[in-house]
């Protein structure tokens, strides 16, 4: 992913999207740069108008809409676990009132 940071950035900046451009970005943070996935990234982005990709990326209604559902899941898991850990501690304190009284 961040190769390809490194190619939006590169384009962001009005800057040429070449094999020595990505690798500068990646260097300046801090990334080990694979020489063959840059090699990669510039063969694919050959002929791409970068400007079109992100505006029908931009345009994926779906894509946006499912990302709060999915996100949704995980918040549910979290409250059904807390509500297990409720009951647990609950049924735990009523064995030990009964040790004691």
């Amino acid at each position: 992913m961040e190769y390809i940071y490194a190619a939006l950035l590169l384009h962001k900046a009005g800057k040429k999207v070449d094999e020595n451009g990505v690798k500068a970005v990646l260097t300046a943070a801090g990334v080990a740069a694979d020489e063959a996935r840059i090699k990669g990234l510039i063969a694919a982005l050959d002929g791409v108008n970068i400007e079109e990709a992100i505006k029908a990326a931009s345009a994926a209604p779906v894509a946006v809409a499912a990302a709060p559902a999915a996100a949704a899941a995980p918040a549910a898991k979290e409250e059904k676990k807390e509500e297990h850990k409720k009951e647990d501690e609950e049924s735990g304190m009523a064995g030990l009132g009964a040790l004691f009284g």
